[in-house]
């Protein structure tokens, strides 16, 4: 009997069955833009071993001016069908099935030839679109279905022809971006006809062997969005015209809320999907934060969907269902949904990978095989580096023995999982809890070693992280004056007003921590919705509360303070930055750049501004906290290369920028696959 008797269970399209209930959502990785075919295929086909029965590839542009960027990956010639097979053909040999998603971008095409239903700007893109006449409309279908049928000349399963997230076909939907007053503009009968019309071609072009899932948008969250009748209307709409399966879509890309950041609770969305139930008879797919068997599992069981869709759990490992099927759901390496090394990678002209996974679209480059001249390894740091580099390096067969001070491990992420919206991170800990336990690792926790201690190893890792660093600033011995280790340790009592020195990433999460008055709003997930004004699209277009956010009252009055003269949190994650920017902005949180600190009394903190320190002010707070950034700490390191002995530097201890944990598991990773 399996714990996961929904979602494992088959699901019957017809002329295929698929053996779960899972779809690994499309993600644009990069991959396919590296014309490394093995590389690519090797990416979907790992996933397809690991249980995946149906996947999408990230999106491929049916045309030049509809490509999300210049060059943007597509099948444009006959070349690039043979290329493709090379995918396809890799995941069939593992049994999966595979479907190509269809992406135009319309006015989210990052280039001046971009086109849409009127010339509207969009606020994400500089490019305004060109209004598409008749002869511009039926160009696109055309392409769409050309597209289509290419992918099955390639040998793809199906196609998903991408509906929402505010790209092109969205886009003919919504008043929003579309003032037509011709047969595709006005009703919402005409509004609808492009991506209807789309449905039907492809459905004629491919015949009814071919999977066709259209990705429709339930919940816009932009002003003058679809009603929940509309979306109904649509999904009848898109049966008729012959599509297989309906997948969920929240929220366009310019929509100043965010749908799946860590800080969204898991399975946000999954009562939007729910509304849609009944009203169709193919089967519906809910997407958006669902990250374990077991949220996937209670989502299918309560009539949400009939499918679940995971992306992001698929970079973190790609043998999620077999582990689930298999009792393993506890070595599940958890998708923490921080975006840093999938989507901001993306939106970066990066590869994406998964800052818990860096084999993710790495699979032919960091190969971690078994060691054939297995070797004593001392590795000392229990924080995302230590933690990496030991794991790796056991499980390719070296004898390990991991140390740290402290009595338990996890380094920084001890604080990180302090922070209200990182609670993914206590799942992160955990599971390298558990895997430490299987690995057989000689674990050593509350000991302070010494160089003396690691002279017997045959190599030894230094992964001793960070300290805060000094700023230096008069005053700051004061008993007002507190780091952020104590605040996020709760060792000491905060006063009522704060003043936060350092607008970084760590000044950012004490700042969001110092705020939050009872629990974190990710996990609740009707406090969530109000705090960021979302309403139900039954009865508010769109989705969007009239009222807008409502955030509770902070706990604390915050000023947040930084010495560079730029807009705090700039160099925030791309995709991240400004969830974190509004979310302190909605708690009254006041941001000030430019600042030199120039003294701490019982008063607070005494500042200037600019170089010629001009226009002194005192902040009066009760208690200042340190966020000053970080130092390495060296001292094992340094006394190791002192007598000449052989050591590895890895994580905070080889660079102290901000505290990287994407950076550090890589690095910790990596050394241990090249020992």
């Amino acid at each position: 009997m399996t714990a996961y008797p929904h979602l494992l269970a088959p699901l019957d399209l017809g002329h295929v069955t698929l053996k779960n209930r899972v779809l690994m959502g499309s993600m644009h990785t990069g991959l396919e833009e590296t014309k490394d075919w093995n590389r690519v295929a090797e990416f979907y086909a790992t996933r397809a071993r690991g249980g995946v029965s149906l996947m999408v590839t990230g999106g491929m542009a049916p045309n030049s001016e509809g490509g999300v960027f210049p060059d943007a990956a597509g099948l444009y010639s006959s070349q690039d069908i043979e290329n493709h097979k090379v995918i396809t053909e890799r995941v069939h040999d593992a049994g999966g099935l595979i479907a190509m998603q269809i992406l135009h971008a319309g006015r989210y095409a990052y280039g001046p030839e971009c086109v849409g239903p009127s010339p509207i700007k969009s606020p994400i893109s500089p490019f305004p679109p060109k209004e598409l006449d008749e002869d511009g409309i039926e160009k696109q279908i055309n392409d769409i279905v050309t597209a289509a049928t290419r992918a099955r000349e390639a040998g793809y399963d199906g196609v998903e022809i991408m509906g929402s997230e505010g790209y092109f076909l969205n886009q003919f939907l919504v008043r929003h971006t579309n003032k037509r007053t011709d047969r595709w503009g006005g009703s919402y009968e005409n509004r609808m006809r492009l991506p209807v019309e789309v449905v039907t071609r492809v459905r004629q072009a491919l015949g009814p062997d071919s999977i066709i899932i259209f990705r429709l948008s339930m919940i816009d969250l932009v002003p003058d969005g679809s009603t929940f009748d509309e979306v109904i209307q649509l999904a009848k709409a898109v049966e008729a015209a012959g599509a297989s399966i309906i997948n969920t879509g929240i929220g366009w890309h310019e929509a100043r809320i965010p749908t799946i950041a860590t800080s969204v609770p898991r399975a946000a969305f999954a009562w939007v999907t729910k509304k849609l139930m009944g009203h169709v008879g193919i089967p519906v797919i809910t997407s958006n934060r669902i990250n374990t068997p077991e949220v996937a599992e209670q989502v299918l069981s309560d009539g949400c969907a009939d499918m679940v869709s995971m992306a992001r759990p698929f970079l973190a490992d790609p043998d999620f269902l077999h582990k689930a099927a298999t009792s393993q759901a506890q070595t599940i390496t958890p998708c923490i949904a921080c975006n840093q090394a999938c989507l901001d990678h993306t939106f970066s002209g990066k590869i994406s990978t998964c800052l818990v996974n860096p084999r993710a679209c790495f699979e032919t480059e960091l190969i971690i095989e078994p060691t054939v001249t297995p070797k004593s390894i001392a590795v000392v740091g229990t924080g995302p580096a230590g933690l990496s580099a030991a794991l790796t390096a056991s499980e390719r067969g070296h004898k390990v023995a991991l140390f740290d001070r402290e009595t338990r491990i996890g380094g920084q992420l001890n604080m990180a999982r302090e922070i209200p919206g990182k609670e993914e991170f206590h799942g992160l800990v955990d599971w390298f809890e558990t895997m430490v336990k299987q690995s057989g690792i000689d674990l050593c926790l509350g000991v302070e070693v010494t160089a003396d201690d690691l002279s017997d190893f045959d190599e030894v890792i230094i992964a001793t992280g960070v300290k805060p660093r000094d700023p230096e600033i008069p005053g700051q011995e004061g008993p007002n004056v507190l780091n952020y280790i104590d605040v996020l340790r709760h060792k000491a009592p905060v006063g009522a007003r704060v003043a936060v020195v350092g607008a970084g990433g760590i000044g950012f999460d004490v700042a969001e921590f110092l705020v939050q008055v009872g629990e974190s709003p990710t996990l609740d997930a009707v406090e969530w919705r109000n705090e960021w004004g979302i309403a139900d699209p039954a009865e508010m277009r769109g989705g969007l509360a009239p009222d807008g956010p409502q955030p509770e009252v902070p706990a604390r009055q915050v000023t947040l303070l930084q010495r560079k003269a730029e807009r705090p949190g700039k160099r925030l994650g791309k995709t991240t930055g400004w969830i974190h920017r509004i979310a302190l902005r909605m708690k009254e949180v006041e941001m000030i750049s430019g600042v030199n600190y120039e003294f701490i009394n019982h008063k607070g903190l005494h500042v200037s501004f600019g170089e010629r320190r001009e226009n002194p002010r005192c902040i009066e707070v009760d208690t200042i906290v340190l966020c000053t950034g970080q130092i390495s700490e060296r001292r094992l390191a340094d006394a190791l290369e002192a007598r000449g002995l052989n050591v590895s530097v890895i994580g905070g201890a080889d660079v102290a920028a901000e505290l990287d944990a994407k950076r550090a598991i890589d690095q910790g990773t990596r050394l241990a696959a090249a020992l």
